[in-house]
């Protein structure tokens, strides 16, 4: 996109990150030469039984490996990784005792508080005997419905130190939304708060709970976690209800016991959106979580001991997992809850100064709004111990590359990365030995066998295409929940193309040895039957400062595709013909003259999931005159009757 990177990391910088360490250790075990990143990627993917067992070692993951490291190497799925080692993941996070923070949390600008690792362990402890009291152990199920608080983590790594299996999301969820996720499942208890702070605002919960708990009859106990000071009325009036002080009162804290479990011991359940029905249960196991996430945060982060990693995310969201993993770094965890701009816009940035935050993450969508709203934490704030800015949730548009560099840091590695709740983790992410080019995330991720296939499954450059993963991985799912013959695993991801692992992403490789997600590739535009990627017109729109936000479809019309562009604009302002002018000579010049919407339409609000995510497909259902099937999974489902039968659209 430009022939001058943003960012360069100096020499100094490159020699000493652990992925140039570790590259080193490969050499010398090995007798090899590997001279640069792209040498080690090529080798991990063609000796991924090596290349994980480096990282067992590297990473210094407590547990027995056993003899074998890699059993039916060439089936996806059906490969196993190590499989007669015995871990736990617990045991791997919980490695520091000692009064450095572990957790430090703030609930916007209402409530704040830290925890020690020592106090962590302690409570951990209590945790994990009131669970065992209350007969969990080796594959139940416990759910959590809470913010991302210090108890969350605790609570996480007590179930997983018994052998049971985590699944949680947020407080803000509907009720249809939690009973469709964890009744599945079938928790043997069931975690709450009783409310949340957002806002601004204390947003009581104890309806919804009524609405929820008795449903939930596999539940022995509900706890519920104060977090506005109402946690005993509320439990009160729940069946099976008891604070968390009630559960945790009869015990008092000593060592952790963890038990050492096969290889893919389930650990997590994770839940697939849910826009297109119920949502599917993502089972995740245990040591293969345990390595990607260790593999990404050491090597691709550079995350050393006694950082300080901040990841803005929700307990629905598969980022969460990923930032709860930081403490098996020995790294201190920030927490934050609520919403990113209250009570104002530098709510984040302050917490990055005060607590010198070394690895801040975000969503491209924070990063948008951030620049919209005029903020510069450059100008205003300390941030000289940051390091790293990361960025998912969807595709990091090339203008917020220049925001970031212009106003957030100036030397500063930005890494957009892109994986999913599929994996619950990262495809693609970053390099810290690396230029960033403009709009480009830097690397397919070690070990991992990345490739952009055509329709025809024949691996394509510098064009757009299905992103694939060829070769087997640590992180991929052990199963679905409900799924005994594994069709419905196997149907979403390895239909397309037999043996290797299709996602579902619109990619592209760069000149740079880069790539470009432009997308959902079942929502991509087929307008004269060229496919288009929905990001590419983003890019291009969000650029315009009377937009807040967009969003694209499809619309089947003439015995063609026409596209159809949505837009959310700033308060006061009406879309004129002038303003449609500028948006499509915007994308036209910026994209291609077949990115130009046939039709471009203001909307009051955009349908998007609860981790954040537009919803491309539900609009694209609606304007179709098709039922969505599953609102509940939707953050704002009123937002739907928008696009219905809009006059607009029929002509």
């Amino acid at each position: 996109m430009t022939n001058k990177p943003l960012w360069i990391p100096d020499a100094a910088r490159v020699a000493g990150s652990q992925v140039v360490a570790f590259m080193a250790e490969v050499n010398r075990r090995h007798g090899l030469s590997l001279g640069g990143y792209a040498e080690l990627h090529a080798w991990s993917i063609a000796h991924p039984d090596l290349f994980w067992d480096q990282v067992w070692d590297f990473t210094g993951v407590i547990g027995d490996k056993g003899s074998r490291l890699l059993a039916d190497a060439g089936k996806m799925p059906g490969a196993q990784f190590f499989p007669d080692a015995r871990l736990n993941f617990a045991e791997n996070l919980l490695r520091r005792s000692d009064d450095a923070d572990a957790l430090v949390f703030r609930g916007e600008d209402k409530v704040s508080y830290r925890l020690t690792f020592k106090q962590l362990h302690a409570l951990v402890s209590r945790m994990q005997q009131a669970l065992q009291a209350e007969g969990v152990g080796i594959g139940d199920r416990v759910a959590a419905m809470l913010p991302n608080l210090p108890e969350t983590i605790a609570l996480m790594l007590a179930v997983t130190s018994l052998g049971a299996i985590w699944s949680s999301c947020s407080p803000d969820f509907g009720e249809r939304g939690v009973l469709d996720r964890f009744g599945q499942i079938e928790p043997k208890v069931f975690f709450s708060v009783d409310g949340y702070w957002y806002n601004g605002k204390p947003i009581c919960i104890a309806d919804k709970l009524n609405g929820i708990v008795p449903h939930l009859t596999s539940a022995a106990k509900v706890v519920i976690i104060p977090y506005l000071d109402e946690a005993e009325a509320v439990a009160k009036a729940l069946p099976r209800g008891v604070t968390m002080d009630t559960f945790l009162k009869p015990f008092t804290a000593k060592p952790v016991t963890y038990q050492r479990l096969p290889f893919n011991t389930p650990a997590f359940i994770l839940f697939s959106s849910g826009t297109t029905g119920v949502p599917k249960c993502i089972v995740h196991g245990a040591g293969g979580t345990l390595l990607q996430h260790l593999k990404e945060h050491r090597l691709q982060s550079d995350v050393r001991d006694d950082d300080r990693v901040f990841y803005f995310t929700t307990c629905g969201w598969m980022m969460w997992n990923w930032l709860a993993s930081g403490i098996g770094s020995n790294a201190t965890l920030i927490l934050y809850d609520g919403s990113p701009f209250a009570p104002d816009a530098n709510v984040l940035w302050d917490l990055a100064q005060e607590e010198r935050i070394t690895l801040f993450g975000t969503s491209a969508k924070y990063i948008d709004a951030l620049a919209k709203s005029g903020t510069e934490p450059a100008k205003t704030h300390d941030l000289s111990a940051l390091r790293l800015i990361a960025s998912t949730g969807s595709p990091l548009a090339p203008e917020s590359f220049d925001f970031v560099y212009r106003s957030i840091k100036q030397d500063v590695h930005l890494a957009s990365i892109s994986g999913g709740t599929d994996i619950v983790s990262c495809f693609v992410l970053g390099d810290p030995t690396a230029p960033v080019w403009k709009g480009e995330i830097q690397a397919a991720g070690l070990g991992m066998a990345v490739d952009v296939w055509s329709e025809d499954g024949v691996p394509v450059r510098q064009q757009k295409g299905e992103l694939v993963c060829t070769r087997p991985f640590t992180a991929m799912p052990v199963m679905f929940w409900n799924d005994p013959e594994g069709k419905k695993y196997h149907a979403a991801y390895f239909d397309r193309f037999p043996n290797v692992w299709c996602h579902g992403d619109f990619a592209e490789w760069t000149q740079h040895g880069g790539l470009i997600i432009h997308g959902r590739s079942d929502a991509t535009l087929n307008p004269g039957g060229v496919r288009i990627g929905t990001a590419e017109i983003y890019a291009q729109v969000e650029q315009i400062p009377e937009v807040l936000e967009a969003i694209c479809i499809g619309q089947d019309w003439d015995h063609d595709v026409r596209v159809v562009l949505f837009v959310r604009l700033k308060d006061g302002v009406t879309l004129d013909d002038s303003l449609r002018d500028r948006i499509k000579r915007r994308i036209r010049d910026g994209a291609t003259p077949r990115h130009v919407p046939a039709r471009i339409v203001q909307v009051a609000d955009i349908p998007r999931t609860r981790s954040g995510k537009i919803t491309e497909l539900a609009v694209r259902d609606v304007v179709h005159g098709r039922t969505v099937k599953n609102t509940e999974a939707l953050a704002n489902p009123e937002s739907l009757g928008l696009y219905k039968d809009l006059a607009d659209l029929k002509a």
